[in-house]
């Protein structure tokens, strides 16, 4: 039986109710997981407003600001779980970005600067993160982000974010080579595409969504809670066997030959 009872989960990347993130962390709560929460913070506290809202729910026992390119937050989070929790046990990367130029137009016109940035946040950030938590998982632990199919096809209006994809799944393998003699896994969910924030910034994304209904084996996309199921499942003990793994939970799309494109 999955059970997360006794658990400290750390959940990064909610902001709003249709992140997977949100998806993730209902499913680690529903498995008896204490939650820890973070939100990316901003001048106004618009976004610490509406991701705590969001939360209540689920009881949250830490409610922290972190913004991946700030080395000091990422510090300050992992000090305050040490010292409020002692024990960190699950911790879900669910972060990246990319500028909307570096999405569109040739791939060889992205700036030096979207280049590294989207590097930096969706990809070094596993890292970043992963550095921090390796102490707090004393009991061992799980590590979980998410990727996508265009980190290893070439998919329309992804671009740069592809390329941080790539980088994010060859991290997971040698994050997972490293961790795995401290009995920490790390593994990675690659999700179909999902109406979210983050992917409005995609340009056609409704039209992948409706390609992958057409032509994916389960003739429809995944909804965030059945990522949230998967996650729950690779962060518990019944997934004690897996590391360095890619999931795709995508109604079987990666399996078939046609490529994601408008109609």
């Amino acid at each position: 039986m999955l059970n997360l009872s006794g658990k400290n989960a750390l959940v990064t990347g909610i902001a709003n109710n249709r992140s997977i993130a949100w998806g993730i962390a209902q499913q680690l709560h529903a498995a008896g997981a204490n939650i820890g929460v973070t939100y990316l913070p901003d001048d106004k506290g618009r976004s610490e407003k509406k991701v705590a809202e969001l939360v209540e729910p689920l009881q949250p026992s830490l409610f922290l600001p972190c913004n991946v390119q700030d080395e000091d937050q990422v510090t300050d989070l992992f000090e305050t779980i040490q010292a409020k929790w002692g024990q960190l046990d699950i911790l879900i990367h669910c972060l990246a970005f990319a500028s909307k130029d570096s999405l569109v137009g040739d791939f060889s016109t992205v700036s030096r600067q979207d280049f590294a940035v989207a590097m930096e946040v969706s990809a070094y950030s596993l890292i970043s993160l992963s550095r921090a938590a390796k102490p707090l998982m004393t009991q061992g632990g799980s590590i979980l982000t998410l990727t996508y199919l265009g980190g290893v096809r070439v998919v329309p209006n992804y671009n740069t974010m592809g390329i941080a994809k790539a980088a994010l799944e060859m991290n997971v393998r040698y994050l997972a080579a490293e961790m795995g003699p401290h009995n920490i896994r790390v593994n990675a969910i690659s999700a179909g595409p999902i109406r979210t924030l983050a992917s409005s910034a995609i340009g056609g994304i409704l039209d992948m969504i409706h390609h992958v209904e057409k032509f994916a084996p389960l003739r429809r996309t995944v909804t965030q809670l059945e990522v949230g199921n998967t996650a729950a499942f690779l962060c518990s003990d019944l997934a004690s066997g897996m590391t360095g793994q890619i999931l795709y939970v995508d109604a079987g799309y990666e399996t078939i030959g046609a490529t994601i494109a408008a109609e």
